[in-house]
């Protein structure tokens, strides 16, 4: 099972967008409690990223929204929550 961290950083941005999207948040939850269990299930097109993000890796909250993290350790049991939006608005 993923552990999933959540730093004040991203708790602001958490915050932020939940109030924006209310509608979504629902989905988020949906989405983080599939992705503790199984985070390369299909549903959520979890892959990693190139270029100035390598490193960082990439999960579908709905078609629109996408949510950044980084695993903390090498087996893939941690990670970092590192920000959520559009994909205009995270890569």
């Amino acid at each position: 099972m993923i552990e999933i961290v959540w730093d004040e950083k991203f708790k602001r941005i958490y915050k932020k967008w939940s109030k924006k999207h209310p509608d979504l948040v629902n989905s988020f939850r949906v989405k983080m409690e599939l992705f503790t269990d199984k985070p390369f299930h299909p549903i959520l097109k979890t892959h990693s990223l190139s270029g100035i993000l390598k490193g960082l890796w990439s999960l579908r909250i709905s078609y629109e929204y996408r949510l950044i993290f980084r695993f903390v350790d090498k087996e893939k049991m941690k990670v970092l929550l590192i920000d959520i939006g559009t994909h205009e608005e995270v890569y």
